[in-house]
């Protein structure tokens, strides 16, 4: 799924001066809905952050719906509405996540058949295979990248008319991953191998990224994320660390709050362990590549400066 189309396409320069590096975010400036006349296509993405690569591929020419888009509501609980079955039942391209995390889109596809969908699993794209533990796929680098690709290549099948517009959108997208990718090396070069301690593997492809040594036992992290209760033994494990300041932060999902993790929390703000949020769904006013940017840096003011980051009030 990270195959590519090279192609070469008359005016390509041409049509990258004029995009530079601006982006067109379907949750800041909202699209007109799709209409016959407009040729604008109706695309899903299952989670927000799927849906902002979606608009930032196809620009004018799609309108782009997060199914999954409240970062204050627990993901765990969502449940699919009329509308978000609408809105799939339209749509010509959908992107889910994949590996069980959201298996709902599978029924709002079964639903509404349509054999010219084209329907997008970011697990295939990057060949995470069927039990991958860990399914918060959009935290690990190179995995909207290679989503880009497939969805620049769905469009261009699409709208084929216009497949070199797609072309020269995902080669800026790809670009616009820059400082991200030199954040997380920056912050590999300084803090590798420091230790932090996370109630949930939301953001482990991250930190693992990073080089930074993740010190909360995965049976905790696993327990927390299925919706379990740690065993006594991993959450004595975990406190110590808090209290013994023998990790340098807390990764906390301020999307999933549970009574052990919340008494966590307080913990850390008792022991002055710097916490970085983390989150499942992307907040507002972020594009994907500004989100992932601001936790790579809310993790280094944590580490180097001993600050708090929380993205969403």
């Amino acid at each position: 799924m990270n195959n590519r189309p090279l192609m070469v396409v008359g005016g390509l320069v041409v049509v990258l001066a004029l995009l530079g590096t601006a982006f067109i975010s379907a949750f800041r400036h909202p699209l007109p809905p799709p209409t016959a006349a407009s040729g604008t296509m109706l695309v899903v993405g299952a989670e927000n952050e799927y849906a902002s690569v979606l608009a930032q591929i196809g620009g004018p020419y799609v309108h782009a719906v997060g199914i999954m888009s409240n970062p204050n509501v627990d993901p765990h609980t969502f449940e699919a509405s009329t509308v978000d079955a609408s809105e799939v039942a339209k749509a010509s391209l959908v992107v889910q996540n994949g590996l069980g995390y959201d298996g709902f889109m599978q029924d709002l596809e079964a639903s509404s058949p349509n054999p010219r969908r084209i329907v997008l699993t970011a697990a295939d794209i990057v060949g995470a295979p069927a039990g991958t533990p860990n399914p918060h796929l959009w935290y690990r680098p190179g995995t909207m990248q290679a989503v880009a690709g497939q969805i620049a290549r769905a469009l261009g099948r699409l709208d084929p008319a216009r497949r070199g517009y797609f072309l020269g959108r995902l080669l800026a997208f790809d670009r616009s991953l820059g400082p991200w990718q030199q954040a997380i090396r920056q912050l590999r070069a300084t803090s590798r191998g420091t230790k932090v301690a996370t109630v949930e593997p939301v953001a482990d492809d991250l930190l693992q990224a990073a080089g930074l040594d993740i010190a909360t036992p995965w049976t905790f992290q696993a327990a927390v994320m299925n919706g379990q209760d740690p065993s006594p033994q991993d959450v004595a494990t975990v406190e110590s660390l808090i209290a013994g300041r023998k990790v340098a932060a807390l990764v906390y999902n301020y999307q999933a709050v549970e009574p052990v993790t919340a008494a966590l929390l307080a913990l850390a703000k008792r022991h002055g362990v710097p916490v970085v949020g983390v989150y499942e769904t992307m907040p507002a006013g972020y594009d994907y590549q500004r989100w992932m940017l601001a936790e790579t840096n809310a993790l280094r003011l944590a580490i180097r400066e001993h600050k708090s980051e929380v993205l969403v009030p």
